[in-house]
């Protein structure tokens, strides 16, 4: 599983790509829809009996994922003040 979350020059000039492994659990409360994945408010990653928790919290909802592990690379992106 892989969710992409994408950049805002002022705070950061990448985009960031996670990528899932060994998935054992997901949930979201977010609405189907581009739009609807506006604004991420928190993000966390605590350990669990599986791996570990990776936490979002957005504007519009919230999503769990439970997996063994996680990789994440950040991607360049088109910033004009770069």
């Amino acid at each position: 599983m892989e969710l992409g979350f994408r950049h805002t020059c002022w705070k950061h000039e990448e985009d960031l790509t996670v990528r899932y492994h060994g998935v054992t659990r997901y949930g979201s409360t977010v609405p189907t829809g581009v739009a609807a994945w506006s604004v991420l408010v928190m993000d966390k990653i605590p350990p669990h009996l599986d791996g570990c928790r990776h936490e979002t919290v957005l504007m519009s909802g919230a999503t769990v994922l439970t997996c063994e592990d996680l990789t994440a690379v950040w991607t360049e992106a088109a910033c004009p003040d770069k």
